[in-house]
C-alpha cells in the first residue's frame, strides 16, 4: 500500500528541488497548466532517488509482484527504472525512439517471451507513452506487470490495463490557450521543460 508520510515527504522535496511546480506553464503539448513536473531536478540527487525506488519496490513487492527485467522509456524512465531493477535485484534496460519517432529496444537491449516486466517512469501524464512501451514489449512476448512512477499526473485517471504504482498522485489542471483562465487572470505564463513545442494553427 502506498504510504501517506512517505508521499507528504516526497511532494517537499520534489517542491525543494524545484521538481514540482506551481503557476502558469505551457506544455510541449501547447496546453496551459497550473502545474507542471521536472522530475529530472529530483532524480539527479542519488539521496532522494534511491529511497523514492526502494519505496516503489516495497510496494511491488507487497503486492506479490516478482519481475524478471525492468524497463524504462527514454528519457524519463532511465535513472528511476535503473534504480528500481538495482532495488529489486533485475537487470534494468531502457526503450527509445528509432530515426522515424517509433519507440523500440535497441542498444542490444532484448526482451525473452514470458519476461515478466514493470515498466518504470518518472511521471504518468496521459498513459500513453506508457501504452506504446507496453505494446512493444509484448509484441516481443513480454508480460506486463505492472507500471511503477514516482508521479501519477492523471490523478489516477490513466486508462492501463495492468496495475499502477505511483509514490504521488499530483492532479494537475489543463486548458486550451485560448480558454485559459490563468491567461485571462493576466498571470505570466513560463515555457518550461526540454522539448520543443508542437505547431498548432
Amino acid at each position: 500500500m502506498p504510504d501517506p508520510v512517505y508521499a507528504t515527504t516526497l511532494e517537499q522535496q520534489l517542491m525543494e528541488e524545484d521538481a514540482l511546480l506551481r503557476g502558469h506553464f505551457r506544455l510541449s503539448s501547447g496546453l496551459h497548466s497550473d502545474t507542471y513536473v521536472q522530475c529530472a531536478r529530483f532524480l539527479r540527487c542519488p539521496d532522494l532517488a534511491a529511497p523514492a525506488a526502494a519505496e516503489l519496490a516495497r510496494q511491488i513487492r507487497e503486492a506479490g509482484l516478482q519481475p524478471d527485467i525492468v524497463v524504462g522509456p527514454a528519457m524519463g524512465g532511465v535513472v528511476i527504472g535503473y534504480e528500481l531493477a538495482r532495488q529489486l535485484a533485475v537487470p534494468g534496460i531502457f526503450t527509445e525512439r528509432d530515426e522515424s519517432g517509433q519507440m523500440t529496444l535497441r542498444r542490444g537491449f532484448s526482451i525473452e517471451p514470458g519476461q515478466h516486466i514493470i515498466i518504470a517512469e518518472d511521471v504518468v501524464t496521459t498513459g500513453k507513452s506508457t501504452r506504446e512501451v507496453a505494446r512493444v514489449l509484448e509484441g516481443l512476448g513480454g508480460k506486463i506487470l505492472a507500471v511503477a512512477s514516482l508521479i501519477d499526473r492523471t490523478g489516477g485517471k490513466a486508462e492501463l490495463s495492468f496495475p499502477t504504482f505511483a509514490l504521488l498522485p499530483v492532479t494537475a489542471a489543463t486548458y486550451a490557450p485560448d480558454d485559459c483562465p490563468l491567461c485571462r487572470a493576466d498571470v505570466p505564463v513560463v515555457k518550461p521543460g526540454s522539448r520543443p513545442e508542437k505547431a498548432f494553427s
